[in-house]
């Protein structure tokens, strides 16, 4: 950066030069003004001398003409050179005028044109040079550009995300509530503010949380977070029929392989058995003991030791396994508690999202687990995971280790 500074700033003194120098040169011939302007009263003190012969009869009329001619030659260019000398001033000053106006019109077209985020040393550094110290810098100065801009409402929000991501739940309930109070009616706000004021207050929806997510569904009966949150809060208080009736809704709006949908029939089967409510025909025709062509695959999934610390016994552990080529859409996915682990369990062709959509249905397929702190289905930024390489879908038992952190 400091080379980058110094050329620019040689190429400017160089242009300047080239600019300046024909300019200065004349400007330098200013001091023969007195001069010139001497001259020219000379002369014409002459010319009336030689008017004072012609009327006093000492000079006859032709060599009056031919020496009036001859002066006032002389005075018109005497006259010239007194211009050109009184106007070396202004030239200077227009001089000095482009010696500041040249370089302040670089920095300026840089300024407007240029690659400013080249100038800082953090936000010039490719994503994956980034440190820890890195990310709090500029995390501050989000903070500090919110506190002096603070009727930004997507400043707000990106500052809310950011802190999610960082798992730093209370200043993230603190800066989507600053969002919420500028937009109000946003569905999008009042989601992520109830889940990040649901992790502040002990993983819970319950109260205000939950007052916000239906306030959300309102204005978006199809949200697909705010659902999400809906089925959680409504399964929190023992209604697990509103919870099947919030996620169904899910499964028939959101894409099959919307990050949303993933993991929902685990809950959705837990919470239509919590209602006595019987199995989905899609889950029920896939469980069924004649089911020709069944296929399953045994998991064990451990934790590595180094990032065991970053695991929260109340952090939500998802274990899927989706086809090696093809949809990422979950061939089949449970959901447990990070405290279980390790363990080890089955997914089969019940966990199916549709009947379309199974392990039987696929030759080659890909297992992976995941650990969320927020609960949600969606990966996130700080998630940790593990996945098999490809391999066979009749392949058992399937080792996977968490050992990395989602970026």
């Amino acid at each position: 950066m400091t080379l980058f500074w110094i050329l620019a700033a040689a190429l400017v003194v160089a242009v300047l030069l080239v600019l300046l120098r024909p300019l200065l040169r004349a400007g330098s011939s200013g001091g023969a003004a007195d001069a010139s302007a001497s001259n020219v009263r000379i002369l014409r003190e002459q010319l009336g001398e030689l008017d004072a012969e012609l009327a006093a009869g000492t000079l006859a009329a032709d060599q009056h003409a031919a020496a009036r001619a001859e002066l006032e030659r002389r005075v018109l260019e005497e006259s010239r050179g007194a211009d050109v000398a009184l106007r070396a001033p202004a030239g200077r000053a227009g001089v000095w005028l482009l010696a500041v106006a040249v370089p302040a019109l670089a920095v300026s077209l840089y300024g407007l044109l240029g690659n400013r985020m080249a100038f800082d040393p953090i936000l010039s550094k490719p994503a994956t040079e980034a440190t820890a110290a890195d990310i709090e810098t500029l995390v501050e100065r989000l903070a500090q550009r919110m506190q002096a801009q603070p009727g930004d409402p997507e400043g707000w929000a990106l500052l809310g995300r950011t802190y999610a991501a960082l798992q730093r739940f209370e200043p993230a309930r603190d800066a989507y509530a600053k969002a919420v109070e500028l937009l109000p009616d946003n569905p999008h706000l009042l989601a992520d503010y109830a889940d990040a004021l649901a992790m502040t207050q002990g993983r819970t929806l319950a109260g205000e949380p939950e007052r916000l997510v239906l306030k959300a569904l309102q204005i978006d009966p199809d949200h697909l977070k705010a659902l999400a949150l809906a089925g959680s809060a409504a399964m929190e208080r023992g209604d697990p029929k509103a919870a099947v009736a919030y996620w169904s809704r899910i499964k028939q709006v959101a894409p099959p392989d919307s990050p949303f949908a993933t993991g929902l029939d685990e809950s959705l089967r837990e919470a239509r058995a919590a209602a006595g409510l019987p199995p989905e025909p899609a889950q029920a025709a896939a469980s069924s003991p004649g089911a020709a062509g069944a296929a399953s695959v045994k998991v064990r999934v451990s934790l590595a030791p180094a990032l065991a610390a970053q695991v929260q016994p109340g952090d939500t552990l998802f274990v899927f396994a989706r086809a090696a080529e093809g949809p990422r859409m979950p061939l089949a996915i449970a959901r447990r508690s990070a405290a279980e682990l390790p363990l080890e369990l089955t997914l089969d062709d019940a966990m199916a999202m549709t009947p379309q959509m199974r392990l039987s249905a696929f030759e080659r397929i890909v297992v992976g687990a995941r650990i969320s702190r927020s609960g949600n289905a969606t990966p996130q930024s700080g998630d940790l995971e593990g996945q098999s390489a490809p391999l066979a879908a009749g392949a058992e038992p399937v080792g996977i280790v968490i050992d990395s952190a989602r970026p």
